[in-house]
């Protein structure tokens, strides 16, 4: 799975103000709910939510990769939030996240699932597409960087 068949332009969002890991994952559960007639806002925020409190997908550097499965989905589908200033995450390394890119996948996708997030580990060990990522301010140039 590559990330254009994923991700869209609408689906990413710049400059967020947020004051939370809460208000975070709601902002990201609102822009995903709108992506496909099944998905609803409740059932993706406590999805996300419920995976959070198994443990932080605060991967470090500033990174977090909030995911989950469901079962209304029939692909995946991935949103992306660049926040005005890092919320605490309980990242691995405790430092705050600004850069969240979150992803969900059908209840039953377990391989496709793994092989998304261990793609999106790599992606973000890439110290300098992590600082373009946060210098862009436009959805179109996020995704460009995220789609190269």
């Amino acid at each position: 799975m590559r990330i254009p068949e994923i991700l869209s332009t609408d689906r990413i969002l710049c400059n967020v103000d947020v004051a939370s890991k809460k208000s975070a994952l709601e902002t990201l559960s609102k822009l995903m709910a709108g992506s496909e007639p099944s998905l609803t806002y409740t059932e993706i925020f406590d999805c996300l939510n419920a995976r959070e409190r198994l443990g932080s997908t605060g991967i470090g550097n500033g990174i977090a990769i909030p995911h989950g499965r469901l079962q209304h989905i029939k692909q995946p589908v991935a949103a992306f939030l660049q926040l005005k200033s890092g919320v605490d995450f309980d990242a691995v390394d405790q430092k705050p996240v600004d850069l969240m890119f979150s992803l969900l996948v059908p209840e039953d996708a377990t391989d496709e699932h793994l092989q998304i997030l261990s793609c999106l580990a790599e992606k973000f060990s890439d110290a300098p597409l992590i600082t373009r990522l946060r210098l862009r301010s436009s959805p179109e140039n996020i995704y460009k960087i995220l789609t190269k």
